[in-house]
Parts: C-alpha cells; sequence; structure tokens
C-alpha cells in the first residue's frame, strides 16, 4: 500500500505555487496559448530533456541556465509554436520571454525558465507574447493548475494532471504536475511537455537525482509513434514551502518517499499522454519480468510497445504472441526463448517457449473491450521487473498527421 494519497490540484497542489492560462493569439482557433506556474520562494530545480540532435531554443535556454544555477521561480509555456529550428531570432525569443516574464513578477530573468510546443520551423510571435505577459502574471491564482494544463495543449485530446501528498519529517508535502503530449511521444524523453511541482525542503542535487530517475521509470517508458521531439521536456520545482527538515541523505526513508511520490505522478501523467495518443482507442501496458537488472526488464518492455506490428495487431484486436515474442527477441537483452513466456490479459500464449492453445476469439474479445491491455512477458528467472507503455496505432494516427500543418 502507498505511503501517499491522491488528491486534486495539479501543480497548484503545492504550497506557494500559482499558476494560469491565456488566450495570447498565437494559436490561430483563438483557444489558450500561454500558461505560466511561479512561486514567490525560488525554487530548488531540476530538467530533463529531448536527446534529439536537433533541440528547440527554450531546451538549450534551459540546460544552460540550469547548469548555472540550480534554482529557478517560474515556468512560462507558450503553445501552438515550437520555436524549434528557427535559428538566431529562436534563442532571441526564449530569452526575451523570460525577461518580458521577470518584469512582470519582479524576479531575474534567470530565475525563469521557459518552454514551446507547436508546429516546428515556424518563427514564434513575441510580440503576443510581450503584449500578453502582465494579463497572464495578473490571471495566474492558487487553484489554477487547470487553465495551465489547458493552455499547453495541441493536438491532445484532454488536459493531464494529478497530484499526491503524505507526511514527510511531520509535515504535509504535496507532490503534483501537469503534462501535455499526444504524438511525437518516444523516448528519450518522450512533444512530450511535464510540469512537477512539489512544497518539499530538498537538497538539489538530491532533487535533481529523483527526477531524473522517475523520469527513467515514466517518460522514458511511453511511446506514441517512435519520433523523439525537438521540444521535449521535464522541469520541476521544489520550493521548500511544506517547511520539513530539508531532505539531504539519498538513503533515508524520507527521501525514498519522496521519490515515490514524483514517480508516482510522472507514471500517472506518462500513461495519460499515452491513453490520449494520436488516434489511440487503446492503452498497452507491457510487463517484463526475470531479468537480472531493471534496465534490462524496461528496455525489452519498451521494443514490444515500440512495435508498429505489435501497435497494429492491438488495434486489429488480433491477439498475436508471435508478434509480441519477435519483438522482445530483438531488443538486444540476452535470454534464453526456451524460457519464455507469454500472457495477453488473462490468456496465456506461450510457457517455456512453447505455444499454448487458447481461445483465440475470447483474446479478441479482450483487446476490443479493454481500455488498458495487459501484456506480460516473462524472459528467464531474473529478480527485475520493468514496464512500458504504447498505445495502438490506428487510421486515425496517419489522418492527423497527414493534415497537421494543412
Amino acid at each position: 500500500m502507498a505511503d501517499f494519497e491522491w488528491i486534486d490540484g495539479g501543480v497548484t497542489a503545492a504550497k506557494g505555487f500559482r499558476a494560469g492560462g491565456i488566450a495570447s493569439g498565437i494559436k490561430a482557433s483563438g483557444k489558450t496559448d500561454l500558461a505560466l506556474i511561479y512561486s514567490e520562494n525560488p525554487s530548488a530545480a531540476a530538467g530533463v530533456y529531448t536527446t534529439n540532435l536537433v533541440q528547440a531554443a527554450p531546451v538549450t535556454y534551459n540546460r544552460h541556465l540550469l547548469q548555472q544555477r540550480g534554482k529557478a521561480c517560474a515556468i512560462v509555456v507558450n503553445s501552438g509554436n515550437a520555436n524549434a529550428a528557427t535559428g538566431k531570432a529562436g534563442e532571441e525569443a526564449a530569452i526575451e520571454t523570460a525577461q518580458v516574464f521577470a518584469r512582470a513578477l519582479g524576479f531575474s530573468a534567470d530565475q525563469v525558465l521557459v518552454a514551446s510546443t507547436g508546429v516546428i520551423g515556424v518563427p514564434l510571435p513575441i510580440e503576443k507574447i510581450r503584449t500578453a505577459a502582465q494579463a497572464l502574471v495578473d490571471a495566474a491564482t492558487e487553484t489554477g493548475s487547470d487553465a495551465a494544463a489547458e493552455a499547453i495543449l495541441t493536438t491532445d485530446l484532454v488536459t493531464k494532471s494529478c497530484a499526491v501528498r503524505a507526511t514527510i519529517g511531520g509535515k504535509t508535502v504535496h507532490v503534483g504536475g501537469i503534462a501535455k503530449g499526444s504524438g511525437m511521444i518516444h523516448p528519450q524523453m518522450a512533444t512530450l511537455l511535464a510540469f512537477i511541482t512539489s512544497d518539499c525542503s530538498v537538497d538539489i542535487d538530491l532533487w535533481r537525482q529523483i527526477v531524473a530517475r522517475a523520469a527513467d521509470r515514466s517518460f522514458n517508458q511511453i511511446t506514441v509513434d517512435g519520433d523523439t521531439s525537438t521540444n521535449d521536456m521535464l522541469l520541476a520545482l521544489a520550493s521548500g514551502e511544506a517547511k520539513n527538515p530539508r531532505l539531504l541523505d539519498a538513503a533515508s526513508p524520507e527521501a525514498a518517499l519522496l521519490e515515490q511520490m514524483v514517480s508516482a505522478v510522472c507514471v500517472d501523467l506518462a500513461k495519460k499522454v499515452v491513453r490520449d495518443g494520436e488516434g489511440a482507442t487503446k492503452l498497452i501496458e507491457v510487463q517484463v519480468a526475470g531479468t537480472d537488472n531493471d534496465a534490462q526488464a524496461r528496455k525489452i518492455a519498451l521494443t514490444v510497445a515500440s512495435s508498429s506490428l505489435v501497435k497494429s495487431a492491438m488495434f486489429g484486436n488480433d491477439p498475436n504472441w508471435g508478434r509480441l515474442a519477435a519483438a522482445a527477441g530483438r531488443a538486444g537483452i540476452a535470454f534464453d526463448p526456451v524460457a519464455l513466456a507469454v500472457r495477453l490479459g488473462t490468456f496465456t500464449l506461450m510457457e517455456a517457449g512453447q505455444p499454448l492453445a487458447f481461445d483465440r476469439a475470447a483474446a479478441s474479445d479482450y483487446l476490443k473491450s479493454s481500455d488498458t491491455v495487459e501484456v506480460h512477458l516473462q524472459v528467464g528467472p531474473g529478480p527485475s521487473l520493468g514496464t512500458a507503455w504504447g498505445c495502438d496505432l490506428t487510421y486515425d494516427y496517419v489522418k492527423i498527421n497527414a493534415e497537421y500543418t494543412t
């Protein structure tokens, strides 16, 4: 049983944080497209970024900023424009975004992080951000998480948010988050943006370790289409407003609980991203057991979840266990095929490397009726486990992306 409880609130569940979202005119639709998350007091800051060599200006800006300093106060996010592949003008637009909001908030510019999502290769209309800045600061509230979550969406069909709380050092500590993502989802950082807040008092280096490990268990274990964006980013702020004794020891039970909370929030958001995958009709959860270490199990699980053949079979409600076995076998992790077992929901399809008779019609019905399809693979006697999440590959995915800029 978890030592924390789920609550409402998203990024404003944590004490000291305000958030909001407004329409600045970046999106031609007139929908909200500019979000702000901030705390009056500087927070321990952590970032995990795309490994794509073509990186958006906000990614390089934040990476450089957080290498120089350990704290930040605010995150500004625009949707409708990625500010990627925009050259020097894009770099200047990212810098000016931080400067504009720093003035509006009364912070220094190096306390403001920025993020963008949308169409690549189009100049960011910085004049719209400049005009809207003060209105967004005025709109941000202690209950504004949902407005911020709405303002960061692009092709998403739903907002994504969650929060948890627990007692650490005799104080109530919160962790909450919002995310956006529907397509171009694949590690390493899987056009994913995620923002996490906490009011826990925690050492900066420890906070960064916790966030990095949580990302590996969650956002780096999801896939929609095999494409890693230019803008993928996870930013996490811990304000210390809970006033708990500052966490310094990574081996302490308190640090372990905080990591459990951050990981739970990241996994929940990651699964919501995949469930909202462009054109998707079902979430696929792949669990792998029997490897020597967790990293090996996670790699096999992600390879299976990423397989276009597996994803297509899931869309067609075809219990094709051969595709599951084949994907596991090409993951690059050595295991004895004689030990392989494959289960789809409650249907055992393969045991000890041998195919088994099963009710194909019933297994197909399971795929057809399930919002979440569970795939279990046993690859050996090892003690480790790994999980990855994907979605089916549908006709609508092609339609959405064929018409994305038209």
